[in-house]
């Protein structure tokens, strides 16, 4: 009996980030816990909390992807996991590296973007009540 394989997309908003095709199993984290999934495994959808997603591929094994939050879906063969970021890697601790380079970076531009928002809804809000003041 042959193996059967699962076909793997994981989507950022303006790129395919990861394509396989020969996909034996993967294992995601949603906010209720981990879950794997095989290749008969019932077709199903789940929110995806950031954390490590692990595929396994007949030819290059066992692979990491940390991801941000997002979605997957399974339908048949194929899954799909779309996120608002990704990082890749085979070792875990330059990975673990990576992400915190990375997410520290954006949570620095995050937190000034707050505070520009922040200053612009103050700024709203205190001209909407000098306006209706007038």
């Amino acid at each position: 009996m042959q193996p059967t394989f699962m076909n793997l997309k994981v989507l950022l908003p303006f790129r395919i980030f990861i394509e396989k095709t020969d996909v034996m199993r993967i294992v995601a984290e949603t906010h209720e816990g981990s879950f794997g999934i095989l290749p008969h495994r019932r077709d199903c959808g789940a929110a995806i909390a950031p954390g490590i997603l692990i595929y396994e591929t007949e030819t290059e094994g066992e692979a990491y992807v940390a991801v941000d939050e997002g979605v997957l879906v399974k339908t048949g063969l194929d899954v799909l996991v779309s996120v608002r970021n990704a990082i890749g890697g085979t070792d875990l601790g330059q990975l673990r590296d990576s992400v915190e380079r990375e997410f520290l970076n954006l949570n620095e531009q995050e937190q000034s973007v707050r505070s520009v928002m922040a200053k612009m809804e103050s700024g709203f809000i205190r001209r909407l009540v000098e306006f209706q003041h007038e």
